[in-house]
């Protein structure tokens, strides 16, 4: 089990995109207006880049076809019953009276072992608290302004013939054309997301039997991912989104740090923008806790402030030190 903790923060661009949509299609915010991203958002691409990779991944939308007598052959998501049976090669969850195979099966999901799990399915009712956790990402632009786009279906829409019965003339012949949707982006918006890794999270778990615990090599892996996963998942809305910053403090296990986004600051620049990393008095203060300090960022769009003490500072997309 790994023997230390992490805690840090995760920063995503967006210029015309939409990071996290609400349920009307708009960039989610407050109610006093300030755009934010869940955590799910950011976990998201995470699981989509460990599942292409061939790892385990649980608590992710699969699908299947169904086929009944009324509705003939559909296609419909899986539940949590038949994504676990299917990943872990079991035939029926039901006839599983072994809790410790149940805990052991959920271990070995990648996402599981880094977030957690809730599982309340045919007698396992289970819920594990993830080493990694996530807070919300607020975005730290305060110019960010909603765009609304509208885009012109190839395809005409079938109820026009019925739409144009109550409509006046000119508006049934706009009917009978092609269909209009909208995208709502934002012109541009920066999220920082604080993270903190507790590897104790799972020390029942490991005494219990079913999970090694939280290992450096998970741990790495989570770094490894966390860093590309918004740059790699190009779908039509993330497009226009990707990873920008990453701050990652290691500390002693008995070391505890709050909330370090409230340290960040975001200027808009010309040629370069800028990110302020201003926590450099509370760690330098705490630098017998603090075994490393490393930041992650693309020096071609970003620069830099900090006074940390003795950070190293890397290529977001390279690795290389800077």
């Amino acid at each position: 089990m790994m023997n230390k903790r992490v805690y840090g923060i995760l920063g995503i661009s967006a210029v015309m995109a939409n990071w996290n949509a609400d349920f009307t299609g708009c960039p989610k915010s407050t109610s006093e207006g300030r755009i934010f991203g869940s955590d799910k958002a950011f976990k998201y691409p995470m699981k989509k880049l460990w599942e292409q990779k061939g790892e385990k991944v649980l608590y992710i939308k699969s699908l299947k076809f169904e086929e009944d007598d009324k509705n003939g052959v559909m296609l419909i998501p899986k539940t949590l019953k038949e994504r676990y049976e299917g990943l872990f090669g079991v035939s029926d969850l039901k006839q599983s009276k072994n809790s410790k195979d149940v805990l052991k099966n959920l271990f070995q999901a990648i996402d599981v072992k880094n977030f957690g799990a809730t599982f309340a399915e045919e007698k396992n009712n289970i819920s594990i608290t993830g080493a990694v956790q996530f807070g919300q990402g607020m975005n730290y632009y305060e110019d960010s302004e909603v765009l609304e786009q509208q885009i012109l279906s190839p395809f005409r829409d079938p109820l026009a013939k019925e739409k144009s019965k109550t409509k006046e003339d000119a508006e049934g012949q706009e009917a009978k054309n092609s269909t209009l949707g909208t995208k709502i982006v934002s012109d541009e918006a920066h999220y920082f997301y604080p993270f903190s890794v507790n590897p104790l999270a799972y020390k029942e778990y490991v005494e219990l039997g079913v999970t090694e615990g939280y290992t450096e090599e998970d741990y790495e892996t989570f770094k490894k991912t966390s860093l590309v996963a918004a740059t790699s998942y190009a779908t039509n809305a993330k497009e226009g989104c990707e990873n920008e910053f990453g701050l990652f403090v290691e500390t002693a296990p008995d070391c505890y740090l709050p909330n370090l986004t409230s340290m960040i600051r975001f200027e808009k620049g010309e040629d370069k923008n800028k990110i302020s990393v201003l926590c450099g008095s509370l760690l330098n203060e705490m630098k017998e806790q603090i075994e490393k300090v490393e930041i992650y960022y693309n020096p071609s769009t970003t620069e830099i402030e900090t006074d940390i003490e003795g950070v190293k500072c890397y290529h977001i997309f390279t690795q290389k030190e800077v």
